[in-house]
C-alpha cells in the first residue's frame, strides 16, 4: 500500500520569519513548487509569493492568511523566488519550501 505525502519538504529551507506591522520579504527557493508557512505566533499573519526580479511587493491583508497556531502549504509561481508577510499585531512565522501532490 502507498502513503501519499501532501508535501515533502526541502529541508534545510525552514526560515522563521518575524512579522510586524510593516511587510518585509525573504528569499525563497524557485525550484520548489510549493511553500508551507507556519503561524508559531499569537497573532494573525498574511504573505504573498512573487518573482523579485519584477522588483519588491508587499504583503497586505488582503493576502493569503495564516491563523495563530496553524499552518497553511500554496502552490506558487515556478519563477517566484520570494516571500512577502506581514501581521499587524506582530506574529512568527516559519516558512519553508517544497514539493507536493
Amino acid at each position: 500500500m502507498t502513503i501519499k505525502q501532501p508535501f515533502y519538504p526541502q529541508y534545510g529551507s525552514n526560515q522563521v520569519l518575524t512579522a510586524a506591522a510593516a511587510s518585509a520579504s525573504a528569499v525563497i527557493n524557485p525550484d520548489c513548487k510549493q511553500v508551507r508557512v507556519v503561524n508559531t505566533g499569537a497573532n494573525k499573519g498574511y504573505f504573498r509569493t512573487y518573482n523579485s526580479a519584477n522588483g519588491v511587493q508587499s504583503a497586505t491583508t488582503a493576502d493569503f492568511p495564516v491563523p495563530a497556531g496553524l499552518a497553511a502549504t500554496v502552490s506558487k509561481n515556478a519563477d517566484h523566488n520570494a516571500i512577502a508577510y506581514i501581521s499587524a499585531a506582530g506574529t512568527t512565522l516559519e516558512a519553508m519550501t517544497g514539493e507536493g501532490f
